[in-house]
């Protein structure tokens, strides 16, 4: 799947994201990349997914976000089929509290 979408742009990317040191530093980043809009998107979708893996249901989930059942159900397909970035991310956030 990632094949579809990998080249060298998004290497560069992806390296850039790995450059950051400091919290400040991905702010600014994505200020300048992303519009708030879609920053929020990712931190709702992260946040989902957090709430999914913790055995959250979809009405408590939605409630606390704000994301639809639409976001929820494609954050829910991404956990069980996907490539196990958000695995990887949560299990990072836990081993750093």
């Amino acid at each position: 799947m990632l094949e579809k979408w990998k080249d060298k742009l998004t290497d560069q990317l992806c390296q850039a994201l790995l450059s950051l040191k400091t919290t400040e530093e991905v702010y600014s980043f994505l200020e300048d990349v992303a519009t708030i809009g879609e920053i929020r998107a990712l931190a709702q979708r992260l946040e989902v997914s957090r709430l999914l893996s913790e055995g959250y249901t979809y009405p408590q989930i939605a409630q606390q976000t704000g994301a639809s059942t639409a976001t929820i159900s494609r954050v829910k397909k991404f956990l069980e089929y996907g490539a196990d970035g958000y695995k990887i991310v949560l299990e990072r956030l836990k081993e750093e509290e």
